[in-house]
């Protein structure tokens, strides 16, 4: 059986000395920290802060104590682990003598060497819009979600139903790469194949954004039908760009004119496929009940997680549609 992903307040409390340790020019706690393994990994702010191996190891205190001391304010601070594996996500404010304060982003991912937790990976972000950094705001999950809950449109039915969210993966770079018009002629034809997927299944196309789809099923064999189809339409096409999908489904009780029982579903379907990778489809534990092991889905890679705006562990897993 795999180990379980389970907060963890120890690497939590790791990362924290981690970054107190940086602020105080304390260098010789955090090579301490940090794994002697060749594989280490340290990416900073600057465009040039990227050190790995045990070269860098053995230079890194020296790269702290070229630093100023900082003032912290931690923002947030949250561990991770899953059997040997760690992680910290860390969100906190830094100010040096004599300049602005930043807000900084950090990922610590740990591996649990006899017994003690070690750095194996350091990546530091400074955040910025996506307007800034790659020239265009990317149309998100949320924006496809809060769309389809502020709309007056729904399924017309009530009762059970398979909500399924669909998103071009990599879509900014390759829009900026063939151009607006190319882009938007691409994903018209995409969102017209992904359509007529669905209602020749029997769904319902609630809403499109972008590059994004939310649809209703009223049966969940339906929509993994139409989610394997969708995958498989855009890996046999030929016409350039080569696309790659993320596919996410939900099944719960959707009430019409209801929002509040209505967005419960959809929020789920929403989260669950932001989880997906290019090529993925994930679906919910629920979703997968209601197919049971008939029907000739094959599922993987069960996996617990925390969904943002939902309480509580929630199972999900992946659907193998390639043949």
């Amino acid at each position: 059986m795999s180990a379980p992903l389970q907060p963890s307040p120890e690497i939590a409390a790791i990362a924290r000395r981690w970054h107190e340790a940086y602020a105080n020019g304390d260098s010789a706690t955090m090579v301490n920290l940090l794994t002697d393994d060749a594989l280490l990994c340290y990416v900073g702010t600057a465009p040039d802060e990227i050190g790995k191996g045990t070269e860098f190891r053995q230079a890194f205190g020296r790269f702290v104590d070229a630093h100023p001391r900082m003032r912290l304010r931690f923002i947030s601070i949250d561990g991770f682990a899953c059997g040997p594996v760690g992680w910290s996500i860390t969100l906190h404010e830094a100010k040096a003598p004599d300049s602005t304060a930043a807000v900084v982003r950090t990922t610590l991912i740990f591996h649990l060497q006899q017994g003690q937790w070690r750095i194996a990976h350091v990546h530091n972000s400074i955040p910025r819009t996506n307007t800034e950094g790659l020239g265009r705001e990317l149309a998100r999950f949320d924006e496809l979600l809060d769309a389809a809950l502020s709309g007056t449109e729904a399924p017309a039915r009530t009762g059970l139903a398979t909500i399924m969210f669909t998103d071009i993966a990599d879509s900014t770079a390759i829009a900026a790469a063939i151009g607006d018009a190319l882009w938007s002629a691409a994903v018209k034809t995409h969102i017209g194949t992904v359509k007529s997927l669905i209602e020749g299944l029997g769904g319902t196309l609630i809403k499109s954004l972008g590059d994004g789809t939310m649809s209703s099923f009223p049966s969940a064999r339906a929509a993994l039908s139409a989610a394997a189809a969708a995958q498989q339409a855009v890996a046999q096409a030929e016409a350039e760009p080569r696309l790659r999908i993320r596919i996410g489904l939900h099944t719960g009780d959707l009430i019409a004119g209801d929002t509040d029982v209505f967005g419960t579903v959809v929020n789920k379907a929403a989260r669950i496929a932001a989880l997906a990778g290019p090529g993925e489809i994930r679906v919910s534990d629920a979703t997968r009940l209601m197919v049971g092991d008939s029907g000739g889905f094959v599922f993987a890679d069960p996996a617990t997680v925390a969904l943002r705006g939902l309480t509580g562990e929630h199972l999900t897993h992946l659907l193998e549609w390639r043949d």
